[in-house]
């Protein structure tokens, strides 16, 4: 379980360019769930992500993982790496080893683990985002396409075995078919391991899709957080915010205010299409 209490970053505290990133804001998280994280460029989601690894300390606030208080300065930064594992933004970009294999491993080497037990989290980790472990061990991962180039930066992650996986848009800048790849093996893993996911994205569809729970952040502090239903819902108060609705809550929307009979929580394609079928149906 993550529990956040009253968490404030403020960047360049105490200079004119003082900046409030994140205000007082509170949330919880229960164990296994996947939470969707959407709000506009700017709003604070990264450096919230960025919180949840203890790559950032806040200002003021407390977070708290699975009983463990991370924002406290005596918790070892290794204790939340293996806690934590953050998969940022174009992942790719920070491969360096001259094999996949030994990329992968680098994370779980840092912890101390016997070579058996690095080499069984590598090929573990390797099989879990969808890719052959004796085809690739030994390529570099630069001669992978791009959406393998981003698994085996994921893997690297895996290979930690964290308790919570946090992505910061995982299929920023992927064609079509990567992106529902990606997304469909983050799926299969969150079900798998029945970690915490934690991911941000500005493709509602996603969200909506994907999410247990959703959490909209809004100018630095928390302006919503329910269910996928819940929180699109709420269409007037997202859209003067910047945000849109998933495709299909934004047509039955448009219906909905032309006289037709429909149901306000359809988030998916399917759901709408049985929705306008059922009233045709009549």
């Amino acid at each position: 379980m993550i529990e956040v209490k009253n968490l404030t970053h403020v960047y360049n505290e105490g200079l004119p360019h003082e900046t409030t990133a994140l205000d007082d804001i509170s949330l919880r998280i229960e164990d296994g769930s996947f939470v969707g994280i959407i709000g506009h460029t700017g709003s604070g989601k990264s450096t919230l992500l960025q919180h949840l690894n203890g790559l950032l300390k806040p200002s003021s606030g407390t977070i708290v993982i699975d009983g463990v208080d991370i924002t406290d300065s005596h918790t070892k930064m290794l204790d939340i790496r293996r806690k934590v594992g953050l998969v940022f933004q174009y992942p790719e970009y920070q491969l360096f080893e001259e094999t996949v294999a030994k990329d992968v491993a680098f994370g779980p080497s840092n912890l101390g683990l016997g070579q058996e037990e690095i080499d069984e989290r590598v090929s573990r980790s390797i099989e879990m985002v969808g890719l052959d472990y004796n085809h690739v061990k030994d390529i570099s991962p630069f001669e992978l396409s791009g959406g393998q180039k981003r698994r085996v930066a994921i893997a690297g992650v895996l290979a930690m075995e964290p308790e919570v996986l946090v992505l910061d848009e995982p299929t920023a800048g992927l064609n079509p078919k990567a992106h529902f790849d990606i997304l469909n093996m983050v799926q299969d893993i969150h079900v798998r391991e029945h970690n915490i996911t934690i991911f941000v994205s500005h493709n509602m569809n996603d969200i909506a899709r994907m999410s247990d729970q959703v959490l909209v952040i809004h100018k630095g502090r928390l302006a919503m957080n329910g269910t996928p239903a819940e929180v699109f819902a709420r269409e007037e108060e997202l859209k003067s915010m910047g945000l849109a609705l998933p495709d299909a809550t934004e047509i039955v929307s448009r219906l909905r205010k032309e006289g037709m009979d429909l149901p306000q929580d359809c988030l998916t394609v399917d759901q709408a299409a049985d929705a306008i079928a059922a009233v045709f149906g009549k």
